[in-house]
């Protein structure tokens, strides 16, 4: 898995290529990753799945420890461009009803600029 981070109207927009799961050869977690940006002041997150084709448990339990850090200091936290067989795996395990879902990683900065 790599992590790339950008700026985009101010909001933390993690991009992420491969699969989010425990392994051995991943140098940053996804969570350290967030927690970085948190540390740096930035309390918006947008993370774009376009390029993940998989998450195990693993991953989920990285999204929700990313998510939970965010909420702890008052950020928000936003999925784009989910894959259909990852949008399932939330939903079955409903966590489309914590996690918000947008089609766009310019939708999920927009509606960050609408609270």
């Amino acid at each position: 898995m790599v992590i790339k981070s950008r700026v985009h109207q101010g909001v933390v927009v993690f991009d992420i290529e491969g699969e989010i799961r425990r392994s051995e050869t991943v140098e940053k977690s996804l969570h350290q990753a967030v927690k970085e940006e948190l540390e740096r002041g930035r309390r918006d997150v947008v993370l774009n799945f376009r390029r993940v084709p998989f998450v195990d448990s693993y991953g989920i339990g990285e999204l929700l420890a990313s998510y939970s850090s965010i909420q702890n200091i008052g950020g928000r936290f936003k999925l784009a461009e989910v894959p259909a067989k990852i949008r399932l795996i939330l939903e079955i395990t409903k966590l489309t009803t914590v996690l918000e879902l947008f089609d766009s990683v310019d939708a999920a900065v927009a509606s960050l600029g609408e609270g």
